[in-house]
């Protein structure tokens, strides 16, 4: 019997879109990732289901919609997933040697941790490796700002990280992703040659705090660095409650100098990250494994980093929910797909991919084989879903449906509608043009049918 092929499923957290292909300060950002998008299929318009770490993890790893599985907000240690089985769970029945390391953020009925992988390494276990070597780990509170945010119907104070930005003062090779490279080499070198493997690498960067190592910082020049036209700009005719919200808090009072400080550190952090990620790669192609090994690379999500003078993730334009998504294999031709596609469909990819006994079919991802394989499919519906529920627990709600040309978005009490053929930027908010009144009645059906049908009961208790 032929061996399965190997899976590599590489993560960052807080990474854009855009970032794949940037150029600033005379250096391409992200030189591997772009690499590895000319050799694979890459989704230029892939969103995710929801612009925060634990829902939008969740689901990639159960293939479940948040509403749905009940995991809506970053709820650390009380509500977990239905009994809906993971892709650990899938390929461990399928006899791959399974190894998870980083970021481990996933809030399922068993956890990473007790499913008996072959080598898991988690945050914690950083944590108790940089304690051995005198590097605290604890939050400091001057990367944090006091916000109010709503909480089940009251306004509560809560601490998030801010725009702060200062040095690394360790050796650049104890920083977190550093750790989570060398633990992810540890189990390729391990593995046993006559099994297939699935590797799951969960990277932190470019996650806030905006803690950077100095030689990083230094690739990005700040009187080089070039900002979005609408970075402290605010959309016209945006819903009241937008400034309400914790991202609108969190850059409240930053001058463009500012910004360009932030985005000096996230650039860093995220070259950074993408020269662990070529390391792992360069990794796996030095084995002789490339060929064998489907190679799949997607951030939770994004950060808006000042555009709509909004700082953090947790809002539905494109700067948070809209994330690369590349997919590579030898037997694909590399390609670029437009299509609008969602991490819902990769659950059902991955099944599909590596043969997996597992049916999909009533699954609402769809599997992206042949947009991968043909560039096109007849059948595919250009239309995906995203939803916020507020955090720690229920609060501020956001609704979207992104088609092909438009996005649409609801927060319980006012609608968004943006052309993103005109204006790719989200800065004209033309729901309440008398033209679009049709267009903004339908697809807010489409939104509430879409997310009454997975539980949600934000449309009930609300009026059109």
């Amino acid at each position: 019997m032929q061996k399965r092929k190997n899976l590599l499923f590489i993560m960052t957290d807080h990474q854009r879109f855009d970032s794949i292909y940037e150029e600033q300060c005379g250096r391409e950002v992200t030189p591997h990732l772009n690499r590895l998008a000319d050799s694979g299929t890459f989704f230029t318009r892939a969103y995710n289901v929801c612009p925060l770490c634990v829902p939008a993890r969740t689901s990639l790893a159960t293939g479940i919609y948040p509403t749905q599985n009940g995991i809506v907000y970053n709820d650390w240690k009380g509500v977990h997933a239905g009994s809906y089985p993971t892709i650990y769970e899938l390929l461990k029945r399928a006899d791959y040697q399974l190894g998870h390391v980083g970021v481990d953020h996933i809030k399922t009925t068993t956890p990473l941790s007790d499913l008996g992988l072959d080598h898991y390494k988690s945050q914690a276990d950083y944590n108790a490796w940089a304690k051995e070597l005198g590097i605290p780990t604890e939050r400091d509170p001057e990367n944090l700002t006091l916000v109010r945010e709503d909480v089940l119907g009251q306004r509560e104070e809560r601490r998030y990280s801010n725009t702060r930005v200062s040095v690394w003062p360790h050796p650049t090779e104890t920083y977190k992703d550093s750790y989570f490279l060398e633990e992810s080499l540890k189990f390729l070198r391990q593995a046993d040659e006559t099994k297939p493997f699935a590797l799951f690498t969960c990277f932190w960067a470019p996650h806030p705090p905006l803690v950077v190592p100095q030689e990083y910082l230094d690739m990005y020049p700040l009187d080089e660095i070039h900002l979005p036209d609408n970075v402290g700009e605010i959309v016209e005719k945006e819903p009241v409650l937008r400034r309400e919200g914790v991202p609108a808090q969190l850059a409240e009072g930053l001058t463009l100098e500012s910004w360009k400080k932030v985005w000096q550190a996230h650039l860093a952090l995220t070259t950074m990250v993408d020269r662990c990620v070529g390391s792992l790669i360069n990794f796996v192609k030095e084995q002789g494994l490339l060929d064998d090994t489907l190679i799949v690379f997607t951030p939770d999500h994004g950060d808006h980093l000042g555009q709509h003078r909004m700082y953090q993730k947790m809002e539905m334009y494109e700067e948070a929910i809209r994330v690369p998504l590349m997919i590579a294999q030898s037997d694909a031709e590399p390609q670029v797909v437009r299509k609008v596609v969602s991490h819902m469909d990769v659950f059902p990819t991955l099944v599909d991919l590596l043969d997996l006994d597992f049916d999909c079919s009533a699954y609402d991802g769809r599997s992206l084989r042949k947009l991968i394989y043909e560039g096109s499919d007849s059948n595919w519906s250009n239309e995906a879903y995203c939803q916020y529920s507020g955090n720690p627990n229920y609060g501020t709600i956001r609704r979207a449906v992104i088609t092909d040309r438009y996005k649409y978005i609801y927060d319980g009490r006012d609608h968004e509608l943006y052309d993103q053929v005109k204006d790719p930027a989200e800065m004209h908010n033309i729901s309440g043009l008398d033209e679009n009144q049709a267009l903004v009645g339908q697809l807010y059906e489409l939104c509430r049918t879409y997310h009454e049908k997975h539980g949600d009961k934000v449309f009930s208790n609300t009026h059109n």
